[in-house]
């Protein structure tokens, strides 16, 4: 079984920095890509970035473009989202997603991934 461990979420205040971690563990599998989602309340589940595993290509949501940045590192299975400039509305439950099924897949795709974290909380206070 895998699992994702997210790490790194707090409170903090608008204009200010955070790293998320992410580490994959359990049963060994070909990464093919990882990405962030959040969710803040009442709201749906919102792709945030995504890295493809064996290129390093990245995409993510216009709303954190210039501000997020996804990267990974495969010999620690893990990938990272350091976000600076955070807003308030970037506010929510921030999940660690993989995927290890092969194929053409986009990043936005809530269900092109085969595996989620519990989450992590980032708050940011105005």
């Amino acid at each position: 079984q895998v699992q994702l461990i997210e790490s790194g979420g707090g409170l903090v205040q608008a204009g200010d920095s955070l790293r998320l971690s992410c580490v994959a563990s359990g049963r060994p599998f070909i990464t093919v890509g990882m990405g962030w989602f959040r969710q803040a309340p009442g709201k749906e589940r919102d792709f945030i970035a995504g890295i493809t595993w064996r290129t390093g290509d990245t995409d993510y949501a216009d709303s954190v473009k210039g501000r997020f940045t996804i990267s990974r590192d495969g010999a620690k299975n893990s990938v990272y989202l350091q976000m600076n400039s955070l807003k308030p509305e970037d506010t929510a439950l921030y999940f660690c997603v993989a995927r290890e099924t092969r194929g053409s897949f986009t990043y936005q795709n809530i269900y092109a991934y085969d595996y989620w974290g519990q989450g992590t909380q980032v708050t940011v206070s105005s």
